[in-house]
This record gives structure tokens, sequence and C-alpha cells, in this order.
């Protein structure tokens, strides 16, 4: 099992609070090992479980927790990068109209970003000061940021439940599971958006809107 040792180097040591093991057993708290750390970055290390002892990496910054093998930085050399095509155009959801629709005041905590919602994050970062954003599964091109962490996952959202202050969930994987793990980490009485008008929805959520390509409520 990985040491405590250099803990406190994180990217980003909030964050770290935030993280759990995608295995089904009780939430916990996981443990960090670090490698290289390029300006309180870490770009390289493990993460690891107390509970089951599972140990991801982070490799290009990147956090890795796929059951199988794959590396991320297979991913990012296996080939020419093809660009992104999303299953239908979505003029509305661009990084203003996201601002709006999440309705957050003041900085701080967290917004998670899902499939190809994370390519909003940069623009979204300079319209909402002070707030972290955390993309999951994010198109090939993206790279971590000072204000963006990118977690790679089979099926689950590897972060603490009700932990973030907004959640968008992108075309590519507004499905049932994505959409339930989506609920789960978002706190009670915050904003959920899918781009999806008709998306399979967990229960728990108020609707609020739905045109334009986009499905906006909020965690009851």
């Amino acid at each position: 099992m990985i040491s405590t040792h250099d803990a406190r180097c994180l990217m980003h040591i909030e964050l770290t609070e935030m993280l759990r093991c995608p295995e089904a057993h009780r939430e916990e708290m996981l443990v960090l090992s670090t490698g290289e750390v390029r300006d309180r970055m870490v770009r390289s290390g493990l993460v690891g479980c107390p509970v089951c002892h599972k140990e991801y990496p982070i490799s290009r910054g990147i956090v890795n927790f796929r059951r199988s093998r794959e590396r991320v930085s297979s991913d990012r050399t296996s080939g020419p990068r093809v660009a992104y095509t999303p299953p239908s155009p979505l003029p509305s959801a661009d990084a203003a109209n996201l601002q709006a629709l999440l309705e957050l005041s003041g900085p701080g905590g967290y917004v998670v970003l899902i499939g190809s919602a994370v390519r909003q994050a940069p623009r979204l970062s300079s319209l909402m000061e002070g707030v972290h954003f955390v993309g999951v599964n994010a198109p090939v091109e993206m790279e971590e940021q000072a204000m963006l962490s990118l977690l790679y996952a089979n099926e689950k959202v590897p972060l603490r439940s009700s932990v973030a202050r907004g959640v968008v969930v992108g075309a590519d994987l507004a499905i049932s599971s994505w959409l339930v793990e989506a609920h789960r980490v978002l706190l009670r009485g915050r904003r959920f958006v899918v781009e999806n008008e008709e998306p399979e929805l967990p229960i728990g959520l108020l609707k609020l809107a739905a045109e334009h390509g986009l499905w906006v409520g909020e965690k009851r």
C-alpha cells in the first residue's frame, strides 16, 4: 500500500478529500503518493484506496480510475486525434449560458463536467473565478490546467457523494448510468445540466427547463 509521504504536494489538496475509489465499498479518503510535481500540480504518481488497497496511476496530471490497466499516456500517444463531433448541434450550450444555468454565486467549491462538457472548462473558468472544475472522461485533446483536474473512469464518477456545486453532463455521456452518478455527487439544492432535452434521469431532480438541447434541474 502506498504511504502518505508527500501528500501535501497534491495539485489541489482539497481535491484529495473529494476523491473516492470506484469499487463497491464504503467511501474513504484516498491516499496520494507523488512522483513528479510541477507548480503544485501532480504530474505523476499514485492514489491508493485504504479499504480495498487498489492503486490508480496519475500520468500527465490525469488520474486514471479505469479498472483496466490502460494508461492515460497510451491514450494520448496512440495515433492522430480525431476531432470530436457531438451527436447533435447544441448552440445554447455555450459557457455564458451554462454559467447562468448553474446559478453559482461566489467563488469556491467544485463543478463537475462529464464527457464532452469538459470542453467548456476554460471558458467557464474565465466567467467563474475561484471555482475549480473536475473533468471526467474528457475529450482526448483536453489537458489538465490550473483550474481543471481530469479523471478517467469506467462507469462511476470517482468523487464522494454530495461534493459538487454543479454538474454538467455532455451529450456523449448523457445516459442513465452517468446521470445517476452525476446526481450522486451533486449537493442538494444545486443545478444539474444535461446536453439532452429528454434524458433518462434519476429520481430526486426538480425539472426547471428543457429547451435548445439542454435539460436543467435541481437536486431535491
